[in-house]
């Protein structure tokens, strides 16, 4: 099988490092790529958010399976353009890629649905939408309703915190376009996870809990980031709350098939584990950012005949096995990060990293210079992986590479799974 991977970051990296191990994948192939993919797959070089452009090369190499990794293609409708020419695409269309889109969209499936979420409004007004803030007792969730790279997200303890973010998305525009709404909710209490589907239209066959570390510093302090750092599974999640979750991605499936849109591809669901049961904070429409990083690493299951199956609708039957091993991944990003950074910093111990026993390192943000030294070239520059026996391990296996590695201004959280660590040897 001839297959293109779409895109340039870490979940890319991990998707063709993944699929490189597959027997039947023949022909690898990456748009536009990067330096630790080029090892891998024959890049391209191509605009991820030009459907034109990518239509073009599509049309030139000729895959028999194209998988998307990054939301901005899918939301564009690339996967629309591609399917009008017959290609296999591992990707939702466009209508059904609002689901992470439009935030306002999402919440009001999932009130239409009885799908359990927080109560929420989305406006386009600042006096209306402080008015609901009120309703909820001042302390609320700021979100820009369109895609905001995971920073368009606030959450405000109190009045005026909130009142702050609305304005900053509706009278300062600081997301653009994806601001000109915003979508207000309750703030809700409890530990956050992350659960990943596949979709074939007609079903969610679940794949796997992870947890993400969001918050730029240690201890979940610090301004809203891409993600510093990720682990799987998640041992503080019981079979019964597990049990609860995939019922609840099953049935957004039926839901957006229900309205015409059908969903294929990855669905991503955002939780919060609250006293009163699993509710959704929203949904993503492809792999996360870093969850794949340790979602793929343990995939034992041959991934381009389970993608192919996906896009075409036969996901029935299909069995999804498991490694044992726990996954942890840190992020090793620029300085200022998610701030201003600086870039075209070579980075050291790329080598020494990988060498290391249960490590792979995925670039997230880097680039050649022209003495063909690997550099920066993003605020989150790497995701350094590692797999154990426990999450204990994997974790002091990441934090040993994270160690080896180092370019101006590096820096990355310490305390990535250390609770989940913890728990696991309660």
């Amino acid at each position: 099988m001839r297959v293109l991977v779409v895109g340039a970051g870490g979940r890319e990296h991990a998707l063709v490092w993944r699929l490189a191990q597959d027997p039947a994948v023949t022909s690898l192939l990456a748009a536009p790529g990067n330096p630790g993919i080029a090892e891998l797959a024959e890049c391209h070089p191509a605009a991820i958010d030009d459907v034109a452009q990518m239509v073009s090369l599509v049309d030139h190499l000729r895959p028999d399976l194209v998988v998307v990794g990054p939301e901005l293609p899918l939301v564009g409708g690339l996967a629309d353009a591609l399917h009008a020419r017959g290609v296999v695409v591992f990707g939702p269309t466009a209508s059904a890629a609002r689901l992470e889109g439009s935030k306002a969209f999402a919440k009001d499936l999932l009130q239409r649905s009885g799908i359990p979420t927080a109560r929420s409004g989305s406006f386009d007004d600042v006096e209306k939408a402080i008015a609901f803030v009120d309703e909820l007792g001042g302390r609320a969730v700021v979100k820009a309703d369109g895609l905001a790279a995971g920073k368009g997200v606030v959450v405000a303890p109190d009045r005026d915190d909130a009142i702050v973010a609305i304005r900053s998305c509706l009278v300062e525009r600081s997301f653009g376009a994806a601001g000109t709404v915003v979508v207000v909710e309750e703030l809700l209490e409890g530990p956050e996870v992350s659960a990943f589907a596949l979709s074939d239209g007609e079903r969610a066959v679940p794949l796997s809990l992870s947890r993400d570390h969001k918050r730029a510093g240690d201890g979940d302090t610090g301004p809203n980031t891409g993600g510093m750092g990720a682990y799987a599974p998640v041992p503080s999640v019981d079979a019964a709350t597990e049990a609860a979750i995939w019922p609840m991605l099953d049935r957004t499936v039926a839901a957006m098939g229900a309205e015409g849109t059908p969903y294929r591809g990855v669905l991503f669901a955002g939780l919060m584990l609250t006293a009163d049961g699993p509710k959704v904070l929203e949904f993503n429409c492809r792999f996360g950012d870093p969850e794949a990083q340790v979602v793929l690493p343990r995939l034992a299951t041959d991934p381009a005949e389970l993608f192919r199956a996906c896009a075409t609708g036969l996901l029935q039957d299909r069995r999804i096995r498991w490694r044992d091993e726990p996954a942890v991944s840190v992020v090793v990003a620029s300085g200022g990060y998610p701030g201003p950074y600086e870039v075209g910093l070579p980075i050291e111990g790329l080598h020494e990293a990988g060498a290391m026993e249960g490590i792979t390192v995925f670039h997230a943000g880097t680039a050649l210079d022209d003495a063909g030294r690997v550099v920066t070239a993003g605020g989150r520059v790497l995701d350094v992986t590692a797999t154990g026996a426990t999450l204990r391990e994997a974790r002091d296996r990441a934090y040993r590479a994270a160690a080896s590695i180092t370019f101006e201004g590096a820096r990355y959280r310490r305390d990535i799974a250390a609770d989940a660590a913890e728990e696991e040897g309660a």
